[in-house]
């Protein structure tokens, strides 16, 4: 890996695999010895939980849970 002139590394991609890191997850970098650490951010939210808290209450139908299954499925 090299580090790019903004401070910058890419994670390989079987690593993002791996440990199920994805596009807008928040890490932090620590300091373990003399060794620096990637590590999840402590708190931070998944990006389905982001997404389902920004899509939540943004909806602009009166229909309820029951009539939109049945339009959607087609009942």
């Amino acid at each position: 890996m090299r580090l790019n002139s903004k401070g910058q590394v890419t994670i390989p991609a079987e690593l993002r695999r791996k440990y199920a890191l994805e596009e807008g997850d928040e890490v932090e970098v620590i300091e373990v010895g003399n060794t620096l650490a990637i590590v999840r951010r402590e708190g931070a939210q998944r990006r389905g939980k982001r997404l389902t808290g920004h899509m939540r209450g943004r909806a602009t139908t009166s229909m309820s849970t029951d009539e939109l299954m049945e339009l959607f499925r087609g009942e």
